[in-house]
């Protein structure tokens, strides 16, 4: 095999002997288009369909997130954390106000921790759904892609009633959550349940084993554990090459040490089997909702917040009827909370990987500095190596299976 593509000068061949003295194409899929799930570009450049060189370039939906965080106060930037991952913005509120905890060193109270796992589960169910639900439409299959999106849809029905918002949610607080769970929501989110069970099973039975499904997955965009490491992969693309990290198991947080879900593991890590992970993860976040129910039901009524109006503020109803928590909120929303001088970083497992805030304090009422690890802005690193030698039709597959939010790549 003749190396077609000199180093450090991408896109610039030089012909093997023999050939037909054609020039490489090079085509440009985004910064808009339907495949790239937002603003990313991806230049290949190819030999007849055979990808020899490919730049991935981020950074078209730059907004200075991080900035942005640093610009107001601890709880001003909750809201920015919902536009990371859109998906599963749940799960982002959850990193970085952990983070901030960790600084407070306050623990919220049980019932709160079991509701956060309750919502970020949620949120999970949804992102996957999106996941595989796109990954079957971008290949032309229209019929799975509606079973995935009509039972996401059902999922956000559970967080808009959960938190009055099917998306950006901006749920989590510091030393707590927005509300607690509303009456009847266990009984309407195990009829759901059932409903997105009996929606997967026909997912399953229409691509799980669908010839043209299989094919176009199996033994594309593959890479294996060691070279993923190197990378820093993590999340259902390092799992599916066989490396079982998974933080709600290595570094348990919040109750996740007593729920009982497994980690599914794949062999070789193709597109094939990041498939298969993810589906088998969304039903083991299906069970750990199911194992949150009964907690719910049984501690109603116990708090879900800290009670210190200096993290937390008081409900209206104490504001109205207290002169010192009327103070306390008034200051809390004008100059922020004051969290202690210091550094930490906190990380959570989220759909795509391990999603980490490193946040920096100096006594006053604004970050002094946010840094986000964002998992997709990782994930996405290694994609050109994944398909160099592959054909075009195994991008969109493989650029699925890593499934880039824009939002998250922010730099």
């Amino acid at each position: 095999m003749v190396d077609l593509v000199r180093p450090g000068l991408p896109f610039e061949g030089k012909r093997a002997k023999g050939d037909l003295h054609t020039d490489r194409q090079v085509l440009n899929l985004g910064p808009s288009h339907p495949a790239t799930h937002g603003t990313v570009k991806i230049i290949t450049e190819l030999e007849g369909e055979t990808i020899r060189a490919m730049d991935v370039q981020v950074g078209y939906l730059h907004r200075g997130f991080e900035k942005e965080c640093e610009s107001g106060t601890w709880y001003q930037a909750i809201p920015y954390t919902d536009r990371l991952n859109y998906n599963s913005a749940i799960l982002s509120n959850l990193a970085f106000v952990m983070a901030v905890e960790k600084l407070l060193e306050c623990e919220i109270p049980r019932r709160g921790q079991w509701v956060r796992v309750l919502g970020g589960e949620l949120s999970r169910i949804g992102d996957h759904l999106t996941r595989l639900g796109a990954a079957c439409l971008e290949l032309g299959a229209m019929t799975p892609f509606l079973y995935g999106i009509e039972a996401r849809e059902l999922c956000w029905d559970l967080q808009e009633n959960l938190c009055g918002a099917r998306v950006t949610s901006n749920y989590i607080r510091i030393g707590g959550i927005q509300c607690d769970v509303p009456d009847g929501f266990v009984a309407r989110c195990e009829d759901i349940l059932r409903q997105i069970d009996a929606l997967l099973v026909d997912f399953d039975r229409v691509v799980t084993r669908n010839r043209i499904f299989v094919d176009r997955f199996r033994n594309t965009g593959m890479m294996d554990a060691e070279r993923l490491l190197q990378y820093g992969v993590t999340g259902p693309l390092l799992r599916a090459a066989g490396i079982a990290c998974d933080l709600r198991k290595a570094e348990p947080y919040l109750v996740y040490d007593e729920l009982d879900f497994d980690v599914p593991i794949g062999t070789v890590g193709d597109n094939y089997d990041r498939f298969l992970v993810v589906q088998e993860e969304l039903h083991q976040a299906i069970r750990i909702v199911r194992q949150c129910l009964p907690v719910i039901l049984g501690t109603r009524g116990e708090p879900v917040d800290v009670d210190d109006p200096h993290i937390r503020w008081p409900g209206k109803d104490r504001v109205f009827g207290r002169m010192e928590e009327l103070i306390q909120q008034f200051k809390g929303v004008t100059e922020g909370i004051r969290v202690p001088a210091g550094e930490a970083y906190a990380a959570i497992e989220s759909p795509n990987g391990e999603l980490g805030f490193y946040v920096v304090s100096d006594g006053s009422g604004k970050p002094y500095k946010v840094r986000c690890r964002p998992p997709s802005f990782i994930n996405l690193a290694p994609m050109s190596e994944m398909l160099n030698g592959g054909m075009l039709a195994d991008l969109i597959p493989t650029f699925d299976m890593i499934n880039m939010v824009g939002g998250e790549c922010d730099r």
